[in-house]
């Protein structure tokens, strides 16, 4: 049951709930030839990866990610950089982590996380890719377009909406990336780096209700 004290109307917890199940793949988690952790906001991207490392689903892991305007302050050495190093506090050999820093958006966390895999002499035929609930689909279509070839797993922290923005701790954060991720779902294959994905009518008319009431800060300018 929703907490009375959220600062969400009703209809705009309604919306945003939408657009969160779309958002999710509901792979089931399998064993993989590496994984590779999606850097963001969401610290808990490198501690569910680390659950899955430890329960065995892959012997190796890049993350990958530099900064963006959300995640320069709370990680100021880059994204892959704190993923790491909170990784290895929960256990996770340094020698089974591949680093990647560079990256500012999804294409750019699969091509130059495949480069680092090269450069180590790892060629997978299987990859799981962690990400935060929300970026699951997002992050299988630019996959798909950019490594055609590998078979995809997609995987996050098996949380509740409610129980995500309670951990999060910013509900209009959350509300601003479920509607940003949605415009590169439709967006990124007009730019040629993801596949095409059906978006239902009842979603897209929750992204244009969210859009209508200001949720729109991590839109892409375009």
């Amino acid at each position: 049951m929703r907490d009375n004290q959220r600062a969400l109307t009703e209809d705009q917890w309604r919306h945003a709930k939408q657009i969160w199940d779309y958002h999710q793949m509901h792979h089931e988690a399998r064993p993989a030839d590496v994984a590779i952790g999606l850097g963001s906001h969401d610290l808990g991207v490198a501690a569910f990866a680390a659950e899955l490392y430890h329960a065995g689903f892959f012997p190796h892991l890049v993350f990958t990610g530099g900064n963006s305007p959300t995640t320069a302050k709370v990680f100021p050495r880059g994204e892959a950089v704190h993923f790491r190093e909170h990784a290895i506090g929960l256990g996770v050999p340094a020698s089974v982590i591949l680093l990647e820093p560079h990256a500012g958006n999804t294409g750019q966390n699969i091509t130059f996380s495949r480069e680092v895999l090269a450069v180590a002499g790892m060629t997978p035929k299987s990859v799981l890719l962690v990400s935060k609930p929300y970026m699951e689909r997002r992050s299988f279509a630019t996959a798909r377009r950019l490594w055609p070839e590998i078979e995809i797993i997609c995987a996050s922290e098996p949380l509740e909406f409610d129980d995500y923005l309670k951990s999060i701790g910013d509900e209009r954060l959350v509300l601003d990336m479920l509607v940003g991720d949605l415009q590169r779902v439709v967006e990124y294959p007009k730019l040629g780096i993801a596949i095409e994905q059906d978006v239902p009518e009842d979603v897209h008319a929750a992204y244009e209700y969210l859009l209508a009431d200001g949720f729109d800060s991590r839109l892409l300018r375009i």
